[in-house]
């Protein structure tokens, strides 16, 4: 049995059926890690959301901002738009089943002791164990149907953009969110930057990457910062969204060799890929 983690896929389904093909992926013994962001502009939302649940024990899953974003579509409380290329999920016959599996997915997962995956990063407020619980405290909410409403719902905000362990309701709910599925950038008092997604080399100096402010040992895999292209010059932190829906690549590392693997965007769908 191997361990495969595969950064962002946006729906790109054709990239991944090529991109485990390419490895030889047994789907019957090896485990799949994805980094969140499953779909969402992408031009094939319902086969990738489908084959990802096909999978059961096989798949490990982490939720991203897209996929939070379609439950809140789903659920009326967001407006959809063009770009977002949800049609065909919202008129699945089996819409509420793909739903129902999506809401009982976690915001970390944790592969051994000292290496975990969530979409976009920990905030360096909090230790591993820490984000592990705060994680845990959003996911049995999001696991019991009554709650779901209200999160979603409160979850859209910039604020507050500083942990504090006396945060309570919506407020300590949408600063979890948002660290988990949004964060990339973090001020020297590791206050939330929500403004900024482009490389470090085009922001503020008084902005750096939430990864250069964590000090443990702990290995964090990721995806979310498609500007990174992968490179954050630390190898404890494993970015793996390159981009592949704007017109790069789908990447997948294989976590036993330490082996990369990547497809581009395919040709024919370069136009909707970089179309932002």
């Amino acid at each position: 049995m191997k361990h495969y983690m595969i950064g962002d896929l946006h729906g790109c389904y054709d990239q991944l059926r090529q991109l485990l093909t390419l490895a030889n992926v047994d789907l019957s013994q090896d485990i799949l890690w994805f980094t969140g962001d499953l779909i969402g502009r992408g031009e094939q939302p319902l086969e990738t959301l489908r084959f990802v649940r096909s999978l059961g024990a096989q798949a490990q899953v982490v939720l991203g901002n897209h996929d939070l974003h379609f439950l809140a579509v789903a659920d009326g409380i967001a407006r959809v738009k063009p770009r977002d290329k949800l049609e065909t999920l919202l008129d699945a016959p089996d819409r509420e089943d793909l739903i129902d599996w999506l809401w009982h997915q976690p915001l970390m997962a944790q592969l051994d002791e000292k290496t975990v995956m969530v979409h976009a990063g920990i905030t360096p407020q909090w230790s591993i164990s820490e984000a592990l619980a705060r994680a845990k405290e959003v996911q049995q909410l999001f696991s019991q149907e009554q709650h779901r409403h209200n999160l979603l719902q409160s979850m859209y905000g910039d604020e507050p953009n500083y942990w504090q362990d006396d945060l309570s309701g919506a407020a300590r709910y949408r600063f979890i969110i948002n660290s988990f599925t949004r964060m990339r950038y973090c001020y020297a008092d590791f206050s939330l930057d929500f403004t900024y997604k482009e490389g470090p080399e085009q922001t503020p100096a008084t902005l750096k990457p939430w990864f250069d402010y964590r000090h443990d040992e702990s290995t964090i895999i990721f995806g979310h910062w498609a500007s990174l292209m992968g490179q954050t010059k630390m190898p404890q932190f494993k970015a793996l969204d390159t981009g592949c829906i704007w017109g790069n690549q789908l990447t997948m590392l294989e976590w036993e060799t330490g082996q990369y693997y990547q497809t581009q965007c395919e040709l024919y769908r370069r136009s909707n890929c970089i179309n932002r």
